[in-house]
């Protein structure tokens, strides 16, 4: 259990050095109004799907499953369940 504190306070403080990276660089970088509020709209989305994801490593670390949407065979994204 404290292996998995300790990895998580290092994982928060990761992702916190890339989120402050990211927001950074944009800032410096010269980008026309549309194209800057597009690409902090991504930069977003991209931390929020890194972040879940690894909350959901985390509680089936702890034995709790959660069911993540995945992409079948024929290229539509559905709810898998775990049995």
């Amino acid at each position: 259990m404290i292996e998995t504190l300790i990895g998580l306070i290092f994982l928060v403080i990761i992702i916190g050095v890339f989120w402050w990276a990211a927001t950074t660089l944009l800032r410096i970088i010269p980008l026309a109004e549309p194209f800057r509020t597009v690409v902090n709209v991504l930069v977003v989305l991209v931390g929020v799907f890194i972040v879940l994801y690894v909350a959901q490593m985390f509680l089936e670390a702890a034995g709790i499953k959660v069911p993540w949407p995945k992409i079948g065979e024929a290229k539509s994204i559905h709810l898998v369940i775990p049995t």
